[in-house]
C-alpha cells in the first residue's frame, strides 16, 4: 500500500518528556514503560485482572477471558458490577462526594459546579423516573441531548437500573435518529427542548417529534429544559426531565450487573449504508477506560481535565463520563462551539477553570492555527501540563503549533488512537515515560499485542506499509454488533483468523513507533468523525433530481479531509449551482451537517469497472491533484474519466 506521505516519512524531532513531569508521573521513564509493557503482553488476562481490580465488583469473577469462540470475547465471567457505582458512589462512600465532578459551561456562559455527591443525587432521581415509566434493565434508551450535565447523568442513570443506552450526537437528523430507533428497538428518549450552538439553539425535541412520526415503538419521552424554546408536548408520552426527577426518591440501590451485561450501542458508520452499531460491555468496557484514563493521561488529584469531545461519539463516552469518572476526576464540560462568541472561547475556558489536562481533535487545532495566535495571547495557559489529540492522525506541523504555543514547549502531547470499536484507547504515548516523534501515536498500551501485516499475514519490516491488526482481545472490545453478528465477523474478523483488523493502514518504524497512513475502506475522517461513503451517497440518491452518486475524501487542513460529491442526474434534469446547494443541504437534513457535501460535481458517467463497480481510487486522485496517473485498465468507458480531469466546483 501506499505510504508515501511526506510531512510523516521526512519527520524526525523528537521531544523528551521533562525531568519535573517524569518525576511526579505514574511511568517514570521507558525503562519502566518497557517492564510493564512486557509483562502485560506475556501474560495479559493476568495484567488485566489487576486493573480490574482496582474497580468495585459486587461479585468476583471466576474467569478472566473466554476466547473459546472468537470473535465472540467474554471478560470477568462470573463477576457481577454496577458501572454508575464505580463512578459515583464509591467516590462519595470514601468521603470525596464534595470533590466537584462537573465544571460545566453553557455556551451563553452559565456555569454550574456538581460535586460526586449532587451528580449521584442526579442520577439515582434519573434512574427512579425512568424505573417508574417501565424502563428495565435490557431495555434500550435513546440519548439525544446537548453537552450539558444532564447527558452525563442520563447515562450513568441508564447504566444504573441496567438500561442499555444510545447516545446520538445533537447534530444529526430526525433521520439518524429514526434508523438508530429501529435498528436498536428502543422503547424510550431522554432529550432537551434544544441546546446552544454558535448562538442559535439546536431544535433537539421537534427532531426526536419529526423521528417519531415514523417509529411507533418509544413509550416515553423525558425533556430537559435547557434553552426555553417552544416545543410541543405529546400527552401520555412526553414529559419534564425535572418534574419527573422531582417526584422520584433521590436514593436508587445500586444493583450488580453480570461483567458481560450492555452498556451501551452506538452508532457508527460503515462502507455500506446501515450504520453499524457497536456493543460495548459493562466490566471489560470501564477496566479499559479507566485504567487507560489513569496512565495515558497520568492522572493526579489535582487535575482539572477537560475533553472537548461530544458524548455522542466513543471519546465523549469513554474520556468525559466513563474513564474521569472511575477515577473520581474533576473536569470541565463545556456546551458550545469553540468559536462563540470568538476564536480565543477554549482558551478563556482553559484559564477560567485553571485546566490542566486539555484533549482535543486536530481538525481543532488546524482551524485555531488559522484562526491566529492573536487568540491564544490574551489568555493565561500556565495550569496546562498534559495534552492530548484524538480522531485522526495529527500532523506534524499542527502538533510543532500545538506543543509550542498551547503548551509552551513544557506539556507533553499523548496522540491517542483508538476507534470506537476498541471502546479505549490502544496507542499512545505514556506522557512521563515516552520519546515523542510529531505524528504519530508511538507505542501500543499496556496489554496491547498491536502489529502491522501484510496481505499474506506475515508481520511486515520496519516502515513498510501495512494493514494495522490486534493480534488479541482487550477488555474494552467491541463484543459484536447490534442484531448484526455476521457483519460483526465480516467486517472485523475476516481478514486474518481470530486477529482484529483495524481498517486501517500503517507502518511501524525502527523504534517500534506507529504511523497510521490512512483508512483501507471508504470511511471518510471529517474534522474527527467517521463517515461512511455509502451513507451520504445514498442521501444524496434518495433526492428525487439525482440517478446517481459517488463520494470520496480530498485533503481539507481544517477538517483532515473535505467531502466531494459526484453526481450523475436523472436525464432531463438540468444541473445548475442552485441544484447543488439544494444537494448540499438535502444531505445536510438526511444525516446531519457534518456529513454535508463541500463540493458536489456533476458528471454524465461515473468511471467503473467492467463489473458496474464505482472505481472511487480515481474519483480520489481527480480531487487530489486534477488528474488520474494510476492504473485504469479495468475502466469500462476511459470518457468517464477524461471529462471529469480538471474539472472544479459547481458551485
Amino acid at each position: 500500500m501506499n505510504t508515501n506521505i511526506e510531512s510523516i516519512l521526512n519527520e524526525h524531532r523528537v521531544f523528551t518528556p521533562a525531568a519535573t513531569f517524569s518525576g511526579q508521573a505514574h511511568v517514570k521513564s521507558m525503562e519502566d514503560y518497557e517492564a510493564i509493557y512486557q509483562k502485560s503482553v506475556a501474560d495479559p488476562e493476568s495484567w488485566w485482572a489487576e486493573q480490574a481490580g482496582h474497580l468495585h465488583w459486587q461479585q468476583p469473577w471466576n474467569q478472566i477471558l473466554d476466547w473459546s469462540n472468537p470473535p465472540f470475547a467474554q471478560w470477568f465471567l462470573g463477576g457481577k458490577i454496577n458501572v454508575a457505582e464505580n463512578c459515583l458512589d464509591r467516590h462519595v462512600t470514601a468521603g470525596k462526594g464534595d470533590r466537584i465532578a462537573l465544571r460545566w459551561e453553557g455556551e451563553p456562559g452559565d456555569r454550574r459546579d456538581i460535586t460526586y455527591s449532587q451528580l449521584l443525587e442526579m442520577v439515582c432521581r434519573a434512574a427512579n423516573a425512568l424505573k417508574a415509566h417501565g424502563v428495565q434493565a435490557g431495555d434500550r434508551v435513546l440519548i439525544y441531548m446537548p453537552m450539558i450535565p444532564e447527558a452525563a447523568a442520563a447515562m450513568l442513570a441508564c447504566a444504573r437500573i441496567g438500561a442499555v443506552h444510545s447516545v446520538v450526537f445533537g447534530g444529526f437528523s430526525a433521520t439518524a435518529i429514526k434508523d438508530r430507533l429501529e435498528d436498536s428497538k428502543a422503547t424510550a428518549i431522554i432529550t432537551a427542548d434544544g441546546g446552544w450552538r454558535r448562538g442559535n439553539v439546536v431544535p433537539l425535541k421537534a427532531n426526536v417529534d419529526e423521528a417519531l412520526t415514523q417509529y411507533d415503538g418509544v413509550h416515553t419521552v423525558l425533556v430537559v429544559k435547557r434553552c426555553g424554546n417552544d416545543v410541543t408536548m405529546t400527552e401520555g408520552r412526553d414529559r419534564w426531565w425535572d418534574e419527573e426527577c422531582a417526584a422520584v426518591a433521590a436514593n436508587c440501590p445500586a444493583e450488580g450487573f453480570d461483567a458481560e451485561h450492555p452498556l451501551y450501542i452506538l452508532y457508527t458508520s460503515g462502507s455500506t449504508g446501515k450504520p453499524k452499531g457497536i456493543l460495548h460491555t459493562s466490566g471489560g468496557y470501564l477496566t479499559g477506560a479507566a485504567t487507560t484514563f489513569r496512565y495515558i493521561f497520568d492522572h493526579q488529584d489535582s487535575d482539572v481535565f477537560w475533553c472537548t469531545a461530544d458524548v455522542g461519539w466513543v471519546t465523549g463516552h469513554s474520556y468525559i463520563v466513563y474513564g474521569p469518572m472511575a477515577n473520581g476526576a474533576t473536569q470541565v464540560m463545556y456546551e458550545g462551539a469553540p468559536n462563540t462568541p470568538d476564536w480565543d472561547r477554549f482558551w478563556k475556558i482553559i484559564a477560567d477553570h485553571k485546566v490542566t489536562v486539555f484533549y482535543t481533535a486536530p481538525t481543532a487545532i488546524r482551524a485555531f492555527i488559522k484562526a491566529g495566535d492573536q487568540h491564544v495571547d490574551k489568555h493565561d495557559l500556565s495550569s496546562l501540563r498534559l495534552l492530548g489529540s484524538v480522531g485522526e492522525p495529527i500532523n506534524p506541523e499542527a502538533w510543532i503549533w500545538y506543543h509550542q504555543k498551547i503548551g509552551a514547549g513544557r506539556c507533553p502531547i499523548v496522540d491517542t488512537w483508538w476507534q470506537t470499536e476498541t471502546g479505549a484507547i490502544l496507542i499512545s504515548p505514556i506522557p512521563g515515560a515516552t520519546p515523542l516523534k510529531p505524528g504519530t501515536a508511538t507505542r501500543p498500551f499496556f496489554g496491547i499485542d498491536a502489529a502491522i501485516l501484510d496481505e499474506t499475514g506475515q508481520e511486515c519490516g520496519p516502515n513498510e506499509g501495512g494493514k494495522l491488526v490486534i493480534r488479541k482481545p482487550w477488555p474494552s472490545m467491541l463484543r459484536t454488533l447490534w442484531g448484526d453478528p455476521e457483519r460483526f465477523k465480516a467486517t472485523y474478523w475476516s481478514e486474518y483468523e481470530g486477529i482484529y483488523l483495524a481498517g486501517d493502514g500503517a507502518r511501524r518504524d525502527e523504534d517500534g513507533y506507529f504511523w497510521i497512513v490512512g483508512r483501507l475502506d471508504d470511511v471518510l475522517n471529517v474534522s474527527g468523525h467517521r463517515l461512511g461513503t455509502a451513507e451520504v451517497e445514498s442521501a444524496l440518491v434518495s433526492h428525487p433530481a439525482v440517478a446517481e452518486a459517488a463520494v470520496v475524501g480530498r485533503p481539507d487542513e481544517i477538517k483532515g479531509q473535505g467531502v466531494v460529491a459526484f453526481v450523475t442526474v436523472k436525464t432531463g434534469v438540468p444541473t445548475s449551482k442552485e441544484l447543488a446547494l439544494e444537494l448540499r443541504n438535502h444531505v445536510a437534513k438526511e444525516i446531519g451537517a457534518i456529513a454535508k457535501p463541500d463540493d458536489i460535481r456533476f458528471a454524465a458517467t461515473l468511471p467503473k469497472t467492467r463489473s458496474g463497480k464505482i472505481m472511487r481510487r480515481l474519483l480520489k486522485e481527480i480531487v487530489s491533484s486534477g488528474e488520474v496517473k494510476g492504473d485504469v485498465t479495468t475502466l469500462e468507458d476511459f470518457n468517464a474519466v477524461a471529462s471529469l480531469q480538471g474539472k472544479g466546483d459547481e458551485e
